[in-house]
């Protein structure tokens, strides 16, 4: 049995290496593409963004170990009830409760990598990258206009330039309507600018030249023209675009999470402060539960999965990895719901995130009693009928 335990155990730990390494990569490709544009990067090299990918991972690999422990489980199971090996354990004595050994180990050692970087990860890989960022909108970028389109990247801020020179950063016809100031809207038309990046400063300075500025105060329009007038734009204001601008509780360590729900001085001052919504201060107490039940969902889906790859062993391997998707589909939904109500209903919410994994547990575990037993729910074989009928198993 420890040969069998250490081979089962050593494909798990392959899977999962497999599942996790491709869903962060898709993920984290994904999530910087859609960065490109909004930020203000052009001069990365592959180091740079190598490191923002480090930074990034933390935060993911929360949700993706739940699913990559739980799907690890699933196909190894299953690709051996495809083989007839747990046929040939079961001929040779061997109970599907003497195998579950391996995936308890596996599952649990999942659990505590995830709750480890749900406790301390997350928090640290989300204040590197951005003070990555900021380093490298110092030292490395320019503005990225596109010619024709409305450039919104800074909060307040239109830039509109029918010609771009992302090189030279020269730009002609340029328009830009400001409104930063709460008293008045700034309006500057132009025919040529320059933009540069003034990295003592933290700033990035677009100068426009031989052009006129219309300012607007209530129902008064002045119009002045200048030869060189110059708009500084803070590069701190980039992380506003990005929603960075406020303290996010996904960002906070679970230690900072504990502080601000219970000290109510905290919350006032982070109030005053404008640095977190008033409606994301009330989900404190479901960020806190929701630390704690995500990395158990690990070990809950993990051994989930044991009795459902027994039942589902008809089922062709694509098939089986659709239905253990879904299935995280609906574990996922329910920890969404629950977490929604967050904003609301605090103290319902904080409950409610241990639902799904109270739920999956005890169906888990009549699965395995069934499984074990070699019995079928007529609701599966039903369900297993009309899919051999549709060539799916």
């Amino acid at each position: 049995m420890k040969i069998v335990h250490r081979q089962i155990l050593k494909e798990h730990i392959g899977l999962f290496l497999l599942i996790g390494s491709c869903l962060l990569g898709l993920i984290l490709v994904g999530r910087m593409l859609q960065l490109r544009e909004m930020l203000l990067s052009q001069n990365l090299g592959v180091f740079d963004v190598l490191r923002l990918f480090v930074y990034l991972s933390p935060f993911f690999m929360m949700l993706l170990t739940p699913i990559a422990c739980m799907l690890s489980v699933f196909l190894t199971f299953l690709r051996m009830a495809a083989d007839r090996e747990l046929t040939a354990l079961k001929a040779s004595g061997v109970s599907l409760y003497q195998l579950l050994p391996a995936p308890i180990v596996f599952c649990t050692l999942c659990t505590l990598f995830s709750l480890y970087i749900s406790l301390f990860g997350v928090a640290w890989g989300m204040e590197q990258f951005k003070i990555s960022l900021m380093e490298f909108a110092r030292t490395k970028t320019k503005l990225s206009l596109q010619a024709g389109v409305f450039n919104q990247e800074f909060p307040g801020l239109t830039i509109y330039a029918q010609q771009v020179d992302l090189d030279s950063g020269d730009i002609r016809f340029v328009f830009v309507q400001d409104k930063t100031s709460k008293n008045f809207t700034t309006t500057v038309v132009a025919p040529e600018g320059t933009v540069t990046t003034d990295t003592e400063k933290e700033q990035i300075k677009v100068v426009f030249r031989n052009g006129r500025i219309f300012r607007r105060v209530d129902e008064n329009l002045d119009v002045l023209h200048f030869g060189t007038y110059a708009v500084r734009l803070p590069l701190g204001n980039m992380l506003t675009s990005m929603g960075f601008s406020r303290m996010s509780l996904k960002e906070m360590s679970f230690k900072r999470l504990v502080e601000v729900d219970g000290d109510e001085a905290l919350q006032k001052q982070l109030l005053t402060e404008n640095r977190i919504d008033p409606n994301k201060l009330r989900a404190v107490k479901t960020e806190i539960q929701k630390r704690l039940a995500l990395p158990l969902a690990c070990l809950v889906l993990g051994l989930f999965s044991v009795p459902i790859a027994c039942v589902f062993r008809a089922l062709k391997q694509q098939h089986g990895l659709l239905l253990a998707l879904g299935v995280f589909l609906v574990y996922y939904s329910m920890l969404t719901v629950a977490e929604s109500l967050g904003e609301t209903q605090p103290e319902v919410a904080s409950v409610g995130v241990w639902i799904p994994d109270v739920l999956f547990s005890c169906v888990g575990f009549l699965f395995l009693r069934q499984a074990v037993r070699e019995r079928v729910p007529s609701g599966v074989l039903w369900v297993l009928e009309r899919l051999q009928q549709k060539g799916v198993a």
